[in-house]
């Protein structure tokens, strides 16, 4: 079944043990047993299974697959002997220790630089070389708590570091639901041969991070993200709750009297460490990178102070130049004095001439590296190039010396992969990490990210289609079950503890709720036109001008779109080649009508996927994506059939329906949760308010089509009829449709509901917001036979004058609102106090 590695690499499957396998992977296989060899394909179709619904991705852009990628695991592991792992765990902390005193001596009193065992040029022309961190000692004097190695395993058996990542290493949550998902599919296996556990090495890492950081053991400790279009993001949010941290964005933070607090809708709360997953140049738009919008204005200033930790310090990014492996020995026996227990692979900065002399003859059986991030260059392997590229090399590096890098090549370790019914091996890259757990001490967590390369191919990069594995560290000794779970009185203090909602996370969730009930609302909207519309019998003119009004407010058509009672026809082709945005548009003006609606359902979504089930954001993709292709079918048959536009909407609607079940029935009932229904029922209070109004200066509420087309719009068709049979009187309408604090769709109900959800937040989070529901219309001083009173006017129509000035203030009062919530809650700009806990 298994076939061996590619001539020249080492086979990590075939040793000297039992049927000629490495004796680990004997036992690997003898554990399985032949029931489990002839299993394989379902555990990998489990594995793939699991994948998905955990939501497992990784994001590639310009995938053909789309921006979110599944993430790409193999069935098998990487399995490490303990003798593997006893030279590659001398080797990393020996080089964890030999990183951090290099970024100390660099940001202090540079003698590497004064005694040429490092060239000037090589860190000080480095863009990631920062000197607003000159002089900083951080917290702990501990500049980096994460470091990642990136290992080959060699034809000769050695382990060689290949490069570092310093500045935000990734992999740390990926190889933990690698490790979930890989184990439960060999559990025996698993739990026989004595695999190494992780949990106490995350553990370490952030007993460690505490010791040193401002406050102790009570310090507020959070994971700082680009956000969810960064390729890493699934990860980051992985790990944010792995770990017990709240998730943040730049936006989330702010700097006062140089310390870093977090906003949430309680107002401005500490945070004392930050676990950073964006590189230096992003992190301050004051010091840095002034185009930032990802980092916090002053944070370098706040580390300055000792205020914060941020772990890794900034400044680390010339450690990850691929020239520096080139100096480390050298640099190890002066700072440690002693010689690199793992070796590095042979590396010529070409910066130096005599380094460049002396590997333009090597391009061949070298790798080509760039020396800087940004330079426009690629990475080149010399023996996938042809004699003319090599030319070609060798003229830009003569031009351009200290931009290339030149480093060895070492044919990657084959580890066996399961593949359409058989093991193939696959180049393979190990990528391990060095966990601070107290100042100047570094642990390895027993494991690591394995990267596979696409079959065939040198490369083992996820961006280049490559995929990953588990790796197994086996022991020896006793296996550490620790876990991540506190002791019983510590999970009674979590358990009671309130976690803080940030204004970010409040923010997409009151916009989550407001567009999803602006898509319901225009997804009826537009049917009910469509229905009045693509009849015989065109409807009166009170009713066309109703429609056309609502329409038009709505954005179902663009402002110069002809009235409906010009032309129903040209009015309802209008609105539907408005439905979706994007090229199938025929409109000129950009489109907010359905289909943009739902793009915003989406984009809030996507800012807030952790609090979001994985059935709730695959309703959201599917309806988003499944309307904007039919809505582009219409568009390109040119027709605009209705029938065909009223199928559309209808699914729309009922996914919308199971969408709007979700928010309801499947989340958490937090102060968040409070704000989206905050969100929802100032949507609906505007938009209702608003039809009625338009619906009694045009008239049409008097008349049977736009009675009828008002109740539609307020979703109670089947209550009304079912509790009025016929009657279409003006006392039956407002007695359901304004009064019935039984109808969810009345504004009596919607107007208690924000009532209580707002005192509800007055309680929990500002005072302010209690104001806000005193400040309310009170429904149950609404009286039927006031709003059902009229008198005819001068021009002879009916004035509803109490109705009308109650329909004004509940408009008026829904806007106030959602000003009032965005400074009180997003800006902080409306908080009366701020309390500053230090």
């Amino acid at each position: 079944m298994a076939v061996p590695a590619d001539p020249g690499h080492l086979d990590e499957l075939r040793g000297d043990g039992p049927h000629g396998l490495a004796p680990d992977w004997a036992a690997f296989f003898d554990h399985i047993g032949q029931e489990g060899l002839a299993d394989l394909n379902r555990r990998a179709d489990n594995l793939q299974r699991q994948v998905r619904d955990n939501g497992v991705t990784y994001n590639v852009y310009a995938d053909a697959r789309g921006l979110q990628r599944p993430w790409a695991l193999d069935l098998f592991p990487m399995i490490l002997s303990p003798q593997d792992w006893a030279q590659i765990e001398v080797g990393v902390l020996q080089r964890a220790r030999l990183l951090n005193a290099m970024l100390g001596d660099l940001y202090g009193e540079r003698e590497l630089l004064k005694r040429a065992l490092l060239p000037a040029a090589l860190v000080q022309g480095h863009p990631g070389y920062l000197r607003a961190m000159q002089g900083v000692r951080p917290l702990g004097d501990t500049w980096l708590h994460i470091i990642g190695f990136d290992l080959a395993h060699g034809p000769d058996g050695r382990w060689w570091v290949v490069g570092q990542r310093t500045q935000a290493p990734s992999g740390l949550g990926y190889l933990l639901e690698n490790r979930i998902t890989v184990s439960r599919q060999f559990p025996k296996a698993f739990a026989a041969m004595r695999v190494q556990r992780l949990a106490a090495s995350y553990r370490a890492l952030m007993e460690g991070i505490k010791a040193m950081a401002p406050e102790g053991a009570n310090a507020r400790i959070a994971l700082l993200t680009p956000g969810p279009y960064n390729e890493t993001y699934f990860e980051h949010a992985y790990l944010a709750r792995y770990l017990g941290l709240t998730l943040v964005e730049g936006n989330d933070l702010t700097v006062r009297d140089q310390r870093v607090y977090l906003k949430t809708l309680g107002g401005l709360e500490p945070v004392h460490a930050l676990i950073k997953r964006l590189d230096d140049e992003w992190l301050d738009p004051l010091e840095l990178r002034t185009d930032s919008t990802l980092g916090v204005p002053g944070l370098l200033q706040a580390i300055r102070a000792g205020n914060l930790l941020l772990a890794n310090a900034p400044g680390s990014a010339p450690l990850e130049s691929s020239a520096l492996l080139g100096f480390l020995p050298a640099i190890s026996e002066h700072l440690l004095g002693e010689s690199l227990a793992l070796p590095s692979l042979a590396t010529w900065w070409c910066g130096e001439d005599a380094a460049l002399r002396s590997v333009l003859p090597l391009l061949r059986e070298s790798v080509i590296r760039p020396t800087y991030p940004r330079s426009g260059l690629d990475t080149a392997i010399g023996q996938s190039l042809s004699a003319r590229e090599l030319d070609e090399w060798s003229g830009r590096m003569a031009r351009r010396p200290e931009d290339h890098t030149v480093q060895s090549w070492l044919p990657l370790s084959q580890t066996p992969t399961w593949s359409d019914e058989r093991i193939l091996p696959r180049s393979t890259m190990l990528r391990v990490f060095a966990l601070a757990d107290g100042a100047g001490s570094w642990r390895v967590l027993p494991g690591g990210l394995v990267r596979l390369a696409p079959r065939g191919q040198m490369v083992a990069a996820m961006q280049r289609g490559g995929s990953s594995a588990d790796c197994w560290v086996l022991t020896d000794g006793p296996v550490d079950h620790t876990t991540l779970l506190h002791a019983q009185h510590s999970s009674l203090a979590i358990a009671q503890q309130k976690h803080p909602v940030t204004s970010r996370a409040a923010e997409n969730l009151f916009w989550l709720g407001r567009y999803t009930e602006r898509a319901e609302n225009t997804v009826r909207l537009a049917q009910i036109v469509l229905d009045q519309l693509d009849g015989e019998e065109t409807g009166t003119p009170a009713l066309l001008a109703w429609l056309s009004a609502v329409a038009r407010e709505n954005a179902l058509v663009v402002a110069d779109t002809p009235e409906a009672g010009q032309s129903s026809r040209v009015f309802a082709r209008c609105l539907m080649a408005n439905l979706a945005p994007g090229p199938h548009n025929a409109q000129t003006e950009a489109s907010f009508s359905v289909g943009f609606n739902l793009g915003s359902i989406k984009a809030a979504a996507s800012q807030v996927r952790e609090r979001l089930s994985r059935e709730h954001w695959n309703l959201i993709e599917i309806t988003h994506a499944g309307f904007v292709k039919s809505a582009a079918q219409l568009a390109d048959d040119g027709e605009y059939a209705t029938g065909e536009a009223q199928s559309m909407l209808q699914e729309a609607s009922e996914m919308l329906a199971a969408i709007t079940g979700s928010q309801t029935d499947r989340m958490v009932r937090d102060d968040g949760w409070r704000l989206l229904s905050i969100g929802r029922h100032i949507e609906r209070l505007v938009t209702l308010s608003r039809a009625l109004t338009v619906g009694l200066e045009t008239g049409s509420i008097h008349e049977p089509g736009g009675f009828e087309a008002m109740v539609a719009l307020f979703d109670s068709t089947i209550t009304f009829h079912a509790q009025y049979q016929q009657r279409r009187d003006m006392v039956a309408l407002i007695d359901l449709l304004v009064l019935d604090r039984d109808n969810p769709r009345s504004l009596a109900w919607v107007v208690q509901t924000l009532r209580a959800r707002l005192a509800r937040l007055g309680t929990s989070v500002a005072p302010q917001d209690a104001e806000f529901a005193r400040e309310l219309p009170d429904p149950s001083q609404w009286q039927l036979t006031e709003l059902s009173n009229w008198q005819r006017g001068a021009d002879g129509r009916r004035h509803w004058a109490a109705l009308e000035r109650l329909l004004d203030d509940c408009e008026n009062a829904a806007v106030q609102l959602s000003n009032g919530i965005a400074r009180l809650h997003f800006s902080h700009a409306d908080r009366r106090s701020q309390t500053f806990a230090i």
